[in-house]
């Protein structure tokens, strides 16, 4: 059996697991609560959570790189993340009602993945030169910058997925400051947050389905 079917074993199954754990959560939000489904609801997250995580351990050792070079990648570990957020939460909790969040952010993400982008996209290949370098892993602040000099030869090109990224944090930073220097509290610094969660969509997801700029790798290799 290759990397590509088990890596299509993995991602079909986890998407089902996730559809039938929303569908079950979603349930008891509308007071359907039946303890033996409830269990077989945590039991099926465990299931997608470990499909996710081999599945992602499976396309780092095929292709060499840690998956996170294209939306494909990005959106898969993404799903596995809200996994791991849904089982952290619930343990420690042991309340459910974050699930109802957690569970289909989970399934859309993995269903974007899945079932939107192309079917080249979901193929593994070589890294484009600019990803060709240990900074994949931890391109955040001021390593981004680094690592851009080293790809491109200048540490900031106003590139569109540069200058999102810039307002995400210009964003969130006039959260903070409002909240811990000015005090604010309830709708005002709620509304700046709801902005910053919007525009880290757009830096996430619109820049790449533009295609433009020198991050346009992310959308099709």
């Amino acid at each position: 059996m290759t990397f590509i079917t088990l890596e299509h074993i993995l991602a079909h199954t986890s998407f089902f697991l996730l559809f039938f754990v929303t569908f079950i959560y979603w349930g008891k939000f509308l007071y359907i609560n039946i303890k033996t489904i409830t269990i077989l609801g945590e039991i099926s997250m465990k299931i997608a959570c470990f499909c996710i995580t081999s599945f992602l351990l499976i396309r780092w050792v095929s292709s060499g790189h840690f998956p996170l070079s294209n939306l494909y990648e990005s959106s898969m570990f993404l799903s596995w993340n809200f996994t791991l957020i849904h089982l952290i939460l619930e343990n420690k909790s042991k309340n459910t009602w974050l699930s109802i969040i957690t569970a289909p952010s989970a399934m859309l993400a993995h269903g974007f993945a899945t079932l939107s982008l192309p079917k080249e996209m979901q193929e593994s290949l070589f890294l484009v030169p600019a990803l060709q370098s240990h900074w994949l892993m931890m391109h955040v602040t001021m390593m981004m910058l680094i690592w851009a000099n080293e790809a491109w030869g200048s540490y900031w090109n106003w590139d569109p997925k540069e200058t999102w990224a810039l307002i995400t944090w210009l964003i969130f930073a006039i959260y903070l400051h409002t909240r811990m220097i000015k005090g604010w509290q309830g709708k005002k610094p709620a509304i700046i947050a709801s902005l910053g969660f919007f525009i880290v969509w757009i830096c996430y997801l619109g820049v790449n389905l533009l295609g433009k700029g020198l991050h346009s790798y992310g959308w099709l290799v």
